[in-house]
């Protein structure tokens, strides 16, 4: 059975699909169902939408670690790192920067 919430993310984006607030909680939909390969499809359009979303960094990276997408997690991390510190949002930036450390080098 579809997830209700996800069924009413993607109706409302279909009106408004640059919302970054709609995407990013889509993403955040599908990562609480544990499909995380969506999850990564919405943040990282709630991204491209509005590139300086850190929160949709670290929730990306947390997708990409649960499919083992190492790598591509780790540039996600550097890369949300930069854009949080250039926004000052400093729980993303330690969130973000426990996440890498716990990846294997």
């Amino acid at each position: 059975m579809a997830n209700p919430k996800i069924e009413q993310f993607k109706k409302i984006l279909q009106l408004d699909p640059k919302d970054e607030t709609l995407w990013f909680g889509l993403g955040k939909a599908y990562m609480s169902d544990d499909n995380w390969a969506e999850a990564v499809s919405a943040l990282e359009q709630c991204i491209q939408v509005k590139p300086n979303y850190s929160a949709a960094f670290f929730a990306l990276a947390q997708s990409l670690q649960r499919l083992q997408q190492l790598g591509k997690c780790r540039s996600v991390c550097d890369d949300g790192i930069t854009v949080a510190t250039s926004n000052g949002d400093l729980l993303v930036i330690k969130n973000l920067e426990e996440l890498r450390n716990t990846l294997p080098s």
